[in-house]
């Protein structure tokens, strides 16, 4: 006798709506292997935090490579949705830095 059809298998459930990247994000990315540092110096305030708004400019990061500090702008005004990396981090070339939420 053949083999009765397998049941077809349960679709994944759908993610929440708040789990889904907001739309028109922005990723920045980091252009350089280095240190990844979120202040000037120890002990001072972070350049940003998430729920910031920032403009184009805007300083979000400092990545330290051979002794040469490079500092990591915003390309757009947004607001910070996510921060990745963790202050003395080393991170990799095209690693997610941040994530940001265009703002008119």
């Amino acid at each position: 006798a053949p083999a009765a059809p397998a049941a077809p298998a349960a679709a994944a459930p759908e993610a929440p709506a708040e789990d889904a990247p907001p739309a028109g994000l922005v990723k920045v990315t980091a252009p350089l292997v280095g240190t990844y540092y979120q202040a000037s110096s120890p002990g001072s305030e972070a350049f940003v935090k998430v729920g910031d708004i920032v403009e184009p400019g805007h300083q979000l990061a400092i990545i330290e490579a051979m002794k040469l500090l490079n500092s990591i702008t915003a390309e757009v005004k947004g607001r910070v949705h996510a921060i990745h990396a963790q202050d003395g981090e080393v991170v990799e070339y095209a690693q997610p830095l941040f994530d940001l939420v265009p703002v008119d």
